[in-house]
């Protein structure tokens, strides 16, 4: 494989040698199935090192340090890269390339991508925090950047609904189908994810096209945002702003769960479950009753407390 990637991505940066204009690159006979729109011309720029990237490339020569071994890896994924767009747009290339698809290809819509809207940029650092802030396994930021699937999944799907909004649908699925089968999980580019998103260990997510999550979310794996059936339309959940949703957990249909909600593991909620409540168990009911609700008196997604109110739901006594 390793064999067949590289010879891939010579051959194209030979070609691209001598063509300046991504568009060459298509074939013009198959312009009904890829789009052939020209990535818009990617210019090297001066700009100062935020303090995400900047603190990327201290841990990685501290990593270095520590494991001389990966020094090539380091350097190729992150130290010889001039910015954080070019690391991450190269890093998730190579994780989504294979012989068809050569990671140089990837490398250039993703960098047409990442550069034309930096809103992207930005989400993708505040995910970054939000999983170095949550997630106690995660020891450093550029643990993250480089290991943590759930992560890279969502910044595939980030610039996948880029793609889709563009009405570039062919590539946005492309790279849906290449992150399911690379990282386990489906996001569809449809969907519309806020910032500050955790997707811990992830394996098994699945959020359907007509999904939203808003803000700082907290999502663990096995977690289905799924339709009822065969309905088109708007049928999708709507997942409010600090919502924390527990591992196996089925969130099924057109329903919205609340601002600061709490979905205990193992839950099929099929109805709406107001803000800063808890809401468990197979079909979920809201923890204090549907009269009197207990409250959550902190963002559970900030929290990732998966118990707290969920052992009161009821009297199993191990």
């Amino acid at each position: 494989m390793t064999a067949c990637i590289h010879t891939s991505r010579t051959r194209v940066l030979e070609f691209e040698s001598n063509h300046n204009n991504y568009s060459n690159f298509c074939r013009s006979d198959y312009s009904d199935q890829l789009s052939c729109k020209p990535i818009s011309t990617i210019t090297s720029h001066n700009h100062q090192d935020d303090e995400i990237w900047q603190k990327l490339k201290d841990e990685a020569r501290f990593d270095i340090d520590q494991e001389p071994i990966l020094s090539s890896y380091y350097f190729t994924s992150i130290l010889s890269h001039s910015s954080f767009e070019s690391a991450l747009a190269n890093h998730i290339s190579m994780k989504l390339s294979n012989c068809s698809l050569p990671s140089a290809t990837l490398y250039d819509l993703f960098m047409g991508v990442l550069t034309e809207d930096q809103e992207i940029v930005k989400d993708v650092k505040d995910d970054l925090r939000a999983v170095k802030e949550r997630d106690p396994a995660c020891i450093s930021y550029v643990h993250c950047f480089l290991n943590f699937k759930g992560f890279l999944a969502c910044q595939s799907y980030r610039i996948a609904h880029s793609l889709w909004l563009q009405d570039r649908k062919i590539l946005a699925l492309l790279i849906q189908n290449r992150v399911s089968e690379v990282f386990a999980l489906d996001i569809h580019p449809g969907a519309k994810i806020g910032s500050g998103i955790m997707l811990d260990h992830a394996t098994g997510v699945v959020i359907g096209e007509t999904a939203v999550i808003g803000n700082n979310v907290s999502i663990l794996h096995n977690v289905t945002l799924g339709g009822t059936g065969k309905s088109g339309g708007d049928r999708h959940p709507k997942i409010g702003d600090g919502v924390l949703i527990g591992a196996g957990t089925c969130v099924l249909g057109n329903i919205g769960i609340g601002d600061g909600a709490k979905i205990g593991a193992g839950s099929v909620v099929l109805k709406d479950v107001p803000a800063r409540t808890t809401a468990v168990g197979n079909p979920a009911k809201l923890v204090g009753g549907k009269q009197n609700p207990v409250k959550v008196d902190k963002f559970p997604s900030f929290t990732m407390d998966h118990v707290q109110h969920v052992n009161e739901w009821s009297d199993y006594v191990i």
